[in-house]
């Protein structure tokens, strides 16, 4: 279908779906997929991506004929609603097929239903990491997002957590998990490691929360309180609802 019609970009969000999609799209195609795209540059054949776990950008060029991309959201500014032309919508065959599914047929999309907001759009961001020690202790920062609103935010986790059971993957931030950049970014034991920089040094704030005065991650914080996460965030916690 993309080979038939006059297409010259098929764009998908950097999502875990996107990212799966796009270079099967390209494999199918024989063109170059180019992917978690944060800058497109004037002549539209220029783009530029993160490497080395974001500490560098490279920039990359593509002449193929049809270009497959997948974009970084947290990096462009939202469309408010009456910007965006008029287009018309093209339902197209054929999914299973580029996903690899040869026999059978779509059962359902399980989404995980949530009363706060999604973890790559959220305006706050809460994130917990090992020093939480348990997965019961995540409540702590379920607190703290009761207080701040959930309409507005969520909570993450760092890839140790994760590791560790105490929390669903889904709430992975980093390299291998979700990218996001909220107004606020509270990282609540969390050491820094750079891949989970990765994934939310773009935060408008941080504010750590770590009993380790060395940790990686005040050196890019923009507040940052050293002691014990479980009596701090008690009192966080009621400072914030005096507010």
């Amino acid at each position: 279908m993309i080979q038939s019609g006059s297409y010259t970009n098929v764009i998908a969000a950097s999502s875990s779906f996107g990212k799966d999609a796009a270079p099967r799209i390209g494999g199918l195609l024989d063109l170059q997929a180019i992917t978690d795209i944060v800058q497109i540059l004037e002549d539209g054949a220029k783009f530029v991506r993160p490497i080395y776990a974001g500490n560098a950008l490279c920039t990359v060029s593509t002449r193929d004929p049809i270009r497959i991309l997948t974009i970084r959201g947290t990096n462009f500014d939202a469309v408010k609603p009456g910007e965006a032309q008029d287009y018309s919508v093209e339902e197209i065959q054929g999914i299973a097929d580029i996903m690899g599914v040869q026999a059978g047929s779509w059962v359902e999309n399980l989404i995980t239903k949530s009363e706060m907001a999604d973890l790559t759009s959220a305006e706050i961001v809460v994130s917990g990491g090992r020093a939480l020690k348990s997965g019961e202790n995540f409540s702590l920062l379920e607190d703290i997002a009761e207080t701040l609103g959930k309409s507005r935010c969520a909570i993450g986790a760092s890839r140790a957590a994760v590791d560790a059971g105490m929390c669903a993957n889904d709430m992975q931030i980093g390299q291998t998990g979700k990218v996001v950049a909220p107004s606020i970014y509270f990282a609540i034991g969390i050491s820094g490691a750079i891949q989970h920089v990765s994934g939310m040094k773009d935060s408008k704030v941080i504010v750590a929360i770590n009993k380790d005065a060395d940790a990686p991650i005040f050196k890019i914080a923009n507040y940052g309180l050293v002691g014990d996460l479980f009596k701090i965030l008690p009192e966080l916690n009621e400072k914030l609802k005096a507010i």
